[in-house]
């Protein structure tokens, strides 16, 4: 089976300029974990995830030198939120992006996915522009529904 035959098509995207509190709520609203960041004609050139968003809040790796957990203010860490808020997509988005293509054999989608510790990858034609996204789940349905004889 090829990602093309189990990619989802209508994907939600993401602009630079995006603010993090419109993406958070599409993120929240629709239950999923992040969105491919795009330009112009749908090139893409990121991923924001509520991970990014939630890494915001966190103390850098410098600030874990010494005793990690010791005088942190979690609550003031949790209050800042609001402050994540107010940045841009483009400020917290992950630039490095892994995708596939619509060829490719969903397992070659399946094998980058656990390799990079993911559960979902932008599907890209030539030039990187965004056709698509395929999820772990997406991949399992297809070869369960398949092996057990199933239609659509």
């Amino acid at each position: 089976m090829l990602v093309k035959d189990v990619m989802i098509k209508n994907v939600r995207v993401a602009r630079k300029e995006d603010s993090i509190r419109t993406i958070a709520a599409v993120i929240c609203t629709n239950k999923i974990s992040g969105l491919p960041v795009v330009e112009g004609e749908d090139t893409l050139v990121g991923v924001v995830s509520e991970k990014d968003i939630l890494n915001a809040l966190l103390p850098s790796y410098s600030d874990f030198l010494g005793d990690p957990i010791r005088g942190r203010d979690f609550e003031g860490m949790e209050k800042s939120y609001k402050d994540v808020l107010s940045k841009t997509v483009g400020e917290l988005m992950t630039p490095r992006v892994f995708s596939v293509s619509p060829d490719d054999p969903i397992m070659k989608a399946g094998s980058q996915m656990a390799i990079q510790k993911f559960r979902r990858i932008p599907v890209v034609e030539a030039g990187n522009k965004l056709v698509g996204i395929v999820s772990l789940g997406d991949i399992h349905k297809a070869i369960f529904k398949r092996e057990l004889g199933l239609k659509g």
